[in-house]
């Protein structure tokens, strides 16, 4: 009789334990029996169609979608194995940027190497990018038209209500001890009150970590987390450095496994030169104070610091493209949010749609579409192409980067502080839609929000389907009652 064994990883956006089941016979090891019959590594063209189709269906944030490339790649198709899975997995919560897409990234380069790493990230996302352009186009060119401004209102209850329930799952999590209580309130008291830098509370929150593991690395999952992950990435009986447990599935993907000062070079020197190239170029052709440059730089720095995913990312971009650059405003970054949430790919697509709109509303000589167009298109770049650097760069380099123990240390740090940082949002998210512009209180946001709150929280409603009983109710409120009032 077949037996069912969970292997575990850590979800940074989600902060929980991703569950993956694994079939597996009770007399036989679970890694050894996935690696002794390993399906053949599938031809560029076969892998290119699973990616594309991968960019269809990945709904769900970074836990559905790590889940499907689970089930598709390890279970069903057996390209990949259980073990070289949950280390790229790990491997990718580690670095900035969206873990799904990177993670991706990874799985695509093992296989084919450099060109297939390349395909499966690009094709993670471009029908996101092209779903989420029309949708931009079609808000800001119908903004203005009642019905679909009324759709909008309802829409940022139903915003407010996703970011509050996210504080609630991210913290149930997350704050395991006293000191993850600390760092979130700290995060939070740092962003809301002294209204630092986001760079400053990631950084800060990540060298307390790395310190925590020196002195105190109980309070930070190192010693535990660490022993659990020796369990299940080793084989019953065996060495973690078998050939069971590494799982041995290198196909194309082992010419591009070499390691080396040479290979870092290359992939640095050569994505940093596609990465500034079309951002130096727009400051040069259209003006170094226009809005694709700044659109280019802004995001460029925002990709660099953006650990903790979408949400904790979005108070450092609102406050910067709403309150410095006046890209676009409160409201219009609600409804890009909620936009983003109906669209597959990574969650971080709601910076397309900041880019999208501040280009809009600030064309210089070109159309808005076309000014739009290219905002997009740069911050898109801008924000996607340092994973490709991170994950080819770093890849070779996956089994030794996961035994640093300071960086366990550091990824729950962060993760904690991310709490405050969600809350920050929540909060800023919160005063905007109950008192906007600053008057009395919204009682229909106020009810709608926590209708649709206690609903994601206790009856576990998803996200798409709250996204669309805001939007119908705010039609149905704006339109047909206080219309007809």
């Amino acid at each position: 009789m077949d037996l069912a064994k969970l292997s575990l990883a850590w979800d940074v956006n989600s902060s929980q334990f991703i569950h993956f089941p694994v079939p597996v016979s009770s007399s036989i090891p679970v890694l050894a029996q996935t690696s002794e019959t390993p399906s053949p590594a599938p031809s560029f063209r076969e892998a290119l169609r699973f990616w594309v189709k991968l960019g269809f269906v990945s709904f769900g944030g970074p836990a559905g979608q790590i889940a499907i490339m689970h089930t598709e790649l390890v279970d069903r198709k057996k390209w990949i194995s259980e073990p070289l899975f949950l280390h790229a997995l790990n491997f990718c919560m580690l670095l900035p940027g969206p873990e799904a897409q990177q993670l991706a990234t990874y799985l695509g380069w093992r296989l084919h190497g450099v060109r297939g790493g390349i395909a499966a990230g690009a094709l993670f996302v471009l029908p996101a990018v092209v779903i989420l352009w029309a949708l931009s186009w079609l808000y800001m060119s119908l903004g203005h038209v009642e019905w679909v401004a009324a759709i909008f209102y309802g829409l940022q209850p139903a915003v407010m209500a996703i970011v509050a329930a996210a504080v609630l799952r991210v913290g149930r999590k997350a704050l395991r001890n006293s000191v993850m209580w600390a760092l979130a309130a700290m995060a939070f008291v740092a962003l809301f009150v002294f209204k630092a830098p986001f760079a400053a509370v990631m950084l800060g929150a990540g060298l307390l970590g790395w310190f925590g593991s020196q002195f105190a690395p109980r309070y930070f999952g190192v010693g535990q987390d660490q022993a659990k992950g020796r369990r299940e990435s080793s084989p019953v009986g065996g060495s973690s450095s078998s050939p069971a447990a590494t799982g041995v599935e290198l196909g194309e993907g082992a010419a591009g496994s070499r390691s080396g000062w040479a290979h870092a070079l290359r992939v640095v020197g050569g994505g940093t030169l596609l990465w500034w190239v079309p951002i130096l170029l727009a400051g040069w052709l259209a003006g170094w104070q226009s809005v694709w440059f700044k659109l280019g730089f802004f995001f460029s720095k925002a990709a660099l610091i953006t650990f903790g995913g979408a949400y904790a990312v979005l108070p450092y971009v609102a406050q910067q493209a709403v309150d410095q650059y006046h890209w676009l405003t409160t409201p219009q970054m609600m409804s890009g949010l909620a936009l983003a949430e109906t669209t597959p790919g990574p969650l971080i697509m709601v910076l397309q749609f900041v880019g999208f709109a501040g280009a809009w509303q600030n064309p210089g000589p070109l159309p808005p579409l076309l000014a739009a167009t290219l905002g997009a298109a740069i911050t898109t770049w801008a924000t996607f192409l340092p994973s490709f650097i991170f994950v080819l760069t770093g890849a070779p380099y996956i089994e030794r980067l996961r035994r640093v123990r300071g960086l366990t240390a550091m990824l729950s740090a962060i993760t904690a502080a991310v709490v405050g940082v969600i809350l920050n949002l929540a909060v800023w998210f919160g005063i905007h839609t109950l008192w906007p512009g600053g008057g009395a209180i919204d009682l229909f946001a106020l009810v709608l929000a926590a209708v649709l709150f206690a609903g994601m929280h206790w009856r576990k409603w998803e996200v798409i389907p709250v996204v669309v009983v805001g939007g119908v109710l705010g039609l149905v409120w704006r339109l047909l009652l206080v219309g007809a009032a």
